[in-house]
């Protein structure tokens, strides 16, 4: 499924559905963040997806990495809840949602690094590589709280 992300964009159109989805920041040894690139809209990201039913919301931290970069994961941490309503993710389905996002540390635990149906990349990026990739803003508000290590999560 396609998606277009609005943001800050007056002609965005209105949200319709808001479903809770998961993050994860996951730095290596060497302090490379792990980074997906969409197959959606062609953008880098930190992995992260919809939480299922039955799942709570680390298990989909969990899973959701696993599935989009083969890499398995502890979640050691939260940085952050993101709601802004000036993003809105239209998908080609006539789906409008709001971002809702729960964003938490992770580091990893085993695996193998691969790319999935939702990445067309998988990759360790060390941190400077990050100002030459297309990243959404909303992503980038994220990564930059979790290298910031703030004292509290982040939450709008």
């Amino acid at each position: 499924m396609a998606r277009i992300d609005h943001f800050h964009d007056p002609d965005a159109p209105t949200a319709s559905t808001i479903r809770a989805a998961v993050s994860a920041f996951v730095l290596d040894e060497a302090n490379h963040l792990l980074m997906i690139r969409r197959t959606d809209n062609d953008l880098y990201a930190i992995p992260g997806g919809g939480i299922e039913p039955g799942e709570t919301v680390t298990a989909a931290t969990v899973r959701e990495v696993q599935e989009e970069t083969g890499i398995d994961i502890e979640v050691t941490g939260l940085i952050g809840i993101y709601s802004n309503p000036q993003h809105v993710i239209e998908y080609d389905d006539g789906e409008v949602r709001q971002e809702f996002s729960i964003c938490f540390r992770a580091r990893p635990v085993g695996g193998e690094l691969r790319t999935s149906s939702e990445s067309k990349e998988a990759a360790w990026i060390d941190q400077p590589k990050l100002a030459e990739l297309t990243i959404h803003p909303s992503i980038r508000l994220r990564i930059q709280h979790g290298f910031d290590n703030r004292p509290e999560p982040y939450y709008t």
